[in-house]
């Protein structure tokens, strides 16, 4: 992101932001970047609730948007809020492709193409058929402990198919780390990451 603001982008979308606090620490305040934080209308409530029990003001370029990835016309809703369509933007979709319907991550692969020179950070999650008998058996709990919260991992892919899917909506330029290269790469940043999460990948890419 920083990278993609010393290159000129002035607009970020945090996709499924929850209670991500980015807009409240951002390092680019001073040039009053606009980010527009997107998420489900109850999630928002539930933020808003939080920030202000914890006496936090929304700063002046965070805008919430509520949307319902499954349901609602996200560019629609992005440009009813402000979001030029016509400037490149940042998109972060961090912790939400696992939850979605292929039709929603191909919906939001869509419009997010249609902003020219526009960029995405977003992680997704191989079948663990492709890991350990161990690994396998903690994917399996932790699939279970989501399913008693009425959450559930709907969508994993192969790097070579999100590879492939990216190609056909236009991007370019895609890095995509696996769960190992994440903790060499960032140590003890990512300590907090469970075994379970082993079949996690970061994708960076370029339109």
């Amino acid at each position: 992101m920083a990278g993609a603001v010393e290159r000129g982008i002035r607009q970020i979308v945090i996709l499924g932001a929850g209670l991500d606090t980015f807009a409240l620490r951002s390092p680019h305040g001073a040039r009053q970047i606009p980010i527009y934080e997107v998420d489900h209308p109850a999630t928002q409530a539930w933020k808003r609730q939080r920030l202000a029990e914890a006496q936090l003001a929304l700063p002046p370029w965070l805008i919430l948007v509520p949307v319902d990835f499954e349901r609602d016309d996200l560019g629609e809703t992005l440009v009813g809020a402000g979001f030029q369509e016509n400037s490149p933007a940042f998109f972060t979709w961090l912790g939400v492709v696992p939850y979605l319907t292929q039709d929603a991550i191909g919906s939001t692969l869509d419009y997010m193409a249609s902003i020219q020179n526009s960029e995405v950070v977003f992680d997704y999650m191989e079948p663990p058929q492709a890991f350990s008998e161990e690994i396998r058996e903690l994917v399996k709990e932790r699939t279970e402990q989501l399913e008693k919260i009425d959450e559930r991992w709907v969508s994993r892919f192969e790097p070579a198919g999100i590879a492939a899917n990216l190609r056909s909506h236009g991007f370019g330029d895609i890095e995509d780390i696996s769960f190992q290269e994440i903790t060499s790469r960032f140590g003890h940043a990512v300590q907090g990451l469970a075994p379970g999460q082993a079949g996690l990948h970061v994708v960076h890419a370029k339109h």
